[in-house]
């Protein structure tokens, strides 16, 4: 039957595009993995699950409940449900399972939930919930979620919450008292702002028993590059002298490096993903003592047009279109298009780069722009042809084709990247044009008396992308944030956490005390 499962599986996989299944978050968790993660709660289980009653709120072609079967056995399960929204899958998984003992309900689980017609509390829950990323959420299916965990739970979700934080929530709140999960799901919770709620739920509601966290250079999905964990607990308050195990790397099985983290140091941990400390687990935070590079730049992303390719254009293309160039501003390529650190400018401050970019922002209203530049705007309005006019930001703008304003920033600094030991995996870079960039860059931008001396001593301007630049990979890495194949991220507030001791050693004037005398007399 599992045989007939993955064959199943792989042909519903394949029926759908690698963007839709993205969208609904359909990663189907591999039998192996399944079966490891069976294994393991059967083995910290013991007598306690004698008989099981088993739920899966996200049942797909029926993954766990095949593990379950052939890890704990027909016998000892007591009943069975799994809930599914996508049509196909449930109807798969009801062929393949019904008469075995599976209840499936088709339905999404969280609506489920919210009435009387909820099946019997289990006390096992195996799930590989959603990958549905926030901005995949309708804002009134947010605020409906969110009001039901809090109803349930009394915890309040961030908004920037993926949909598995709320399956996990949920299916929480429904399972019984004593009862046993294990999820599997991405890992970014342990570091981000929106995870702080379910953290401080997993240390003090349920027993947290087991994390691990897969190296993110091995994905466990072949099409979802996210790094992810399985979390274990149990449903009962955690003693108040209890450990945590973290393992990472390797498998559930054979871990490459473990460690027992007390729960109290945990509560007070900003990033979990530190633990277990281990040579391929490069993650070292800042001590959260001293300057840091937040006290002498005012951090930002770069602007998002909506549309690159159709608002950014090469300089020369709009200069031969006609285009005024009062409403082309320039902006630099993408990182991987640029090679250089140093960027000068040409007399129009414009990047001295082989291939010159520049982004449409202009302010006319529509009612004006045909008249005063029709060039421009007979090429803007063939947007409603290539569906640009639809995207979220372009129709939340005024007028639509109308940038975020971002001054050129003197140090920028790439958002993603990867580098392993010393390497960096972002570049800074030293910005002497007048360039402006995309989102794919981080914008640094001088403030309070790091902004006076550059203004006084322009020069100094390279021994500040000097201390940039020394900067450690393990620096980097330990505040940012790592996904499926080694790719790493970091957001402004993370990159504002960096150590900047080396330019209160360079200019003790720029010293912390400084800093918080300026801001309070301002």
């Amino acid at each position: 039957m599992e045989d007939r499962r993955q064959t199943i599986q792989a042909q519903l996989d394949a029926a759908k595009s690698a963007a839709e299944r993205n969208r609904l978050g359909q990663f189907a968790t591999p039998n192996a993995l399944a079966i490891e993660i069976a294994r393991y709660v059967r083995k910290i289980a013991d007598e306690s699950l004698s008989a099981i009653r088993f739920a899966d709120p996200a049942l797909g072609t029926g993954s766990f409940f095949s593990a379950t079967l052939a890890v704990f056995g027909a016998d000892k399960i007591e009943s069975a449900v799994g809930v599914e929204l996508d049509p196909d899958f449930h109807a798969a998984a009801r062929a393949l399972w019904s008469e075995v003992g599976l209840q499936v309900v088709d339905g999404d689980f969280t609506q489920i939930l919210a009435t009387s017609n909820r099946p019997l509390s289990p006390n096992l829950i195996l799930a590989n919930p959603p990958y549905v990323r926030h901005h995949h959420l309708r804002r009134e299916e947010k605020e409906r979620l969110q009001e039901l965990v809090y109803r349930l739970t009394g915890v309040r979700v961030n908004g920037l919450a993926g949909l598995y934080v709320y399956f996990l929530l949920l299916a929480t709140a429904w399972m019984e008292a004593g009862g046993y999960a294990s999820w599997l799901i991405p890992s970014e919770f342990m570091d981000v702002n929106y995870g702080v709620a379910l953290k401080r739920y997993l240390t003090e509601r349920v027993t947290l028993i087991r994390v691990h966290r897969f190296d993110p250079a091995f994905v466990q999905f072949g099409d979802a590059l996210v790094s992810s964990a399985v979390l274990v607990f149990r449903k009962l308050p955690p003693p108040p002298s209890h450990a945590v195990e973290f393992t990472f790397g390797g498998t559930l099985v054979e871990p490459l490096a473990t460690d027992l983290v007390p729960l109290k140091l945990l509560r007070e941990s900003r990033k979990w993903t530190v633990y277990p400390s281990h040579s391929r687990n490069d993650r070292r935070v800042s001590c959260g003592t001293g300057s840091t590079l937040g006290d002498f730049f005012r951090i930002q992303r770069g602007i998002a047009t909506g549309n690159n390719k159709f608002f950014v254009l090469d300089r020369r293309d709009a200069e031969r279109r006609g285009f005024p160039m009062c409403y082309l501003r320039p902006i630099l390529p993408s990182p991987r298009l640029l090679k250089a650190t140093v960027i000068e400018a040409d007399a129009d401050g414009y990047p001295l780069l082989e291939t010159q970019l520049c982004a449409i922002d202009c302010d006319l209203p529509e009612t004006v722009l045909p008249i005063r530049y029709p060039a421009l705007w007979d090429y803007l309005r063939t947007a409603a042809g290539l569906g640009i006019r639809d995207g979220y930001l372009v129709r939340n703008r005024s007028p639509w084709y109308k940038q975020e304003q971002r001054d050129p920033a003197p140090f920028l600094c790439t958002y993603m990247g990867r580098g392993s030991d010393t390497k960096q995996p972002f570049r800074f870079i030293w910005n002497r044009s007048q360039a402006i960039v995309t989102n794919l860059y981080l914008m640094l931008y001088p403030k309070h008396g790091l902004a006076r001396m550059l203004r006084d001593q322009s020069d100094r301007a390279a021994e500040v992308f000097d201390l940039l630049r020394q900067v450690t990979g393990h620096e980097l890495r330990g505040e940012g944030r790592v996904y499926g194949g080694g790719l790493n991220k970091i957001e402004p507030s993370e990159l504002a956490r960096i150590s900047a001791v080396s330019f209160v050693s360079r200019w003790p004037e720029l010293g912390t005390q400084g800093q918080h005398q300026e801001e309070l007399f301002a």
